[in-house]
């Protein structure tokens, strides 16, 4: 920016940034770069996955999400699945894109089974089962307690989440197989190997203003 500026400078003054024009304009320059780049940092602070502090804070009074004693990272979490659910029309669609948007998945990962076709426990107002890998939600920083809460949050009023399955990759292989380090045991530095999944029922024990 400086040398942009000293070019346009008339050939009576010595066009150097080291030269007594040069100095003051360099001053000048300086407090308009600091400005240029507080407008850029504004700028990307507009994005949720960018904000931080009481920028985000005021996104999240925006869609009326309190942060309680969240981290920015699980803030961003709280804020996108509310914009989700304050969109939500609470069928099985909405509630995908919501989990989606929370943990930064595609739909073709996230499976939803209603319960009232479940041969064995039918029941005419609940989920049966949810399918999403556990890395998403661990790689989201969100309890899963407090996944689990978004999920029953998100549902219509009257509908039941009964469980959540979160998939690993850990399995078991035929004696034949070839050996998968991505599914198999861990060796002693665990830096390969499969990683187990959970299963969690929504619950209130949580400090996160859901």
């Amino acid at each position: 920016m400086i040398d942009n500026m000293i070019k346009r400078l008339s050939d009576v003054f010595q066009k150097s940034p080291t030269s007594n024009i040069g100095k003051l304009i360099g001053i000048v320059t300086n407090e308009m770069q600091r400005l240029d780049d507080t407008l850029q940092i504004m700028g990307e602070w507009r994005d949720i996955d960018q904000a931080e502090g009481t920028t985000l804070d005021r996104i999240g009074s925006n869609v009326v999400q309190p942060r309680g004693v969240a981290t920015d990272e699980i803030y961003r979490v709280l804020i996108k699945s509310k914009i989700a659910r304050n969109l939500s029309k609470g069928d099985i669609n909405t509630i995908i894109q919501v989990i989606a948007v929370a943990v930064n998945a595609p739909y073709s990962e996230i499976e939803i089974r209603e319960k009232y076709n479940d041969p064995v426990d039918p029941e005419p107002a609940a989920l049966s089962l949810m399918r999403l890998p556990l890395d998403r939600v661990n790689a989201s920083g969100i309890s899963l307690d407090q996944f689990a809460r978004i999920i029953q949050r998100t549902v219509a009023a009257g509908v039941r989440v009964d469980a959540v399955e979160l998939s690993g990759t850990f399995a078991f292989g035929a004696i034949d197989d070839a050996p998968d380090p991505n599914s198999g045991f861990a060796d002693v530095a665990q830096t390969t190997g499969g990683r187990l999944g959970a299963v969690i029922q929504p619950g209130d024990d949580t400090d996160l203003p859901i």
